[in-house]
């Protein structure tokens, strides 16, 4: 037998590091294909069906004496983000001087409860605020996803 036979020598050292390489090396490839791939929850929350609005501007108008008032109400996909008025001129504003805080007090209530429902308003200026709550309503009616 004149086979030649090869001997080779490691440290011990070196095993040690090409092992430890190797598993790192694995775990990265494996935390990238976990991150990379899509959940199902998520292609699933983003689907049509599962907003509540559409996203955009949309506005209602209001006649106070012979003079039009709009109400913009801004909506994300699953909230609304902001109400104001759009047009406000003087003469509206001289009218109805409690338009504009009726208004701030009723948004800031809207977008900490995402809804219409419950909201509060003092008694002196109910019919201001039922007249802006249904504006805003009329609004939101077109924002909504059918």
């Amino acid at each position: 037998m004149s086979a030649k036979t090869k001997i080779f020598v490691f440290k011990m050292k070196e095993l040690i590091y090409a092992a430890i390489l190797t598993l790192l090396a694995v775990l990265f490839i494996i935390l990238l294909v976990i991150m990379f791939l899509p959940d199902k929850e998520n292609t699933s929350s983003m689907s049509p069906q599962a907003s509540t609005y559409i996203p955009g501007k949309y506005a209602a108008s209001i006649t106070l004496n012979n003079q039009a008032l709009d109400v913009e109400v801004t909506v994300d996909a699953n909230q609304i983000t902001s109400v104001q008025f759009v047009n406000l001129n003087a003469a509206v504003t001289a009218m109805y001087p409690m338009m504009e805080s009726v208004l701030e007090d009723i948004e800031a209530q809207v977008l900490e409860k995402q809804s219409l429902d419950s909201i509060t308003y003092p008694d002196d200026m109910k019919y201001t605020s039922s007249v802006l709550i249904d504006t805003i309503r009329e609004a939101l009616d077109q924002a909504s996803v059918s």
